[in-house]
């Protein structure tokens, strides 16, 4: 994991449940990223920020276990490697209360 990792929680809540009664997998989605541009606009200066812009070219999700209502989840993010104009970055998802890992996102 790099060092400049990016962190927020998140509380599950009514608005991000699908009809099975856990987290909707579009909304690991939303939340990945979430985290990634909260993770730019804290870390990018203004000029820069300015200067580049960013677009997804493919996300990969895997989904390793459901998150449900109430919950407290932490959102870790990082940019994992880089080539010239493209980046990989990886976003985790992480049950508060165990550590458990939820989902995990590469992005390109």
């Amino acid at each position: 994991m790099s060092a400049d990792v990016y962190e927020h929680t998140i509380q599950v809540k009514l608005e991000h449940m699908d009809e099975m009664n856990h987290v909707n997998n579009v909304v690991y989605l939303q939340w990945t990223q979430d985290a990634a541009y909260a993770h730019w606009m804290s870390k990018a200066p203004p000029a820069l920020r300015n200067q580049y812009k960013w677009v997804v070219l493919k996300h990969e999700i895997v989904y390793n276990s459901p998150a449900f209502l109430q919950q407290e989840l932490v959102v870790k993010t990082w940019v994992y490697d880089y080539s010239g104009a493209k980046s990989t970055r990886v976003v985790q998802i992480v049950r508060k209360s165990d550590n458990k890992l939820l989902a995990e996102a590469r992005t390109l």
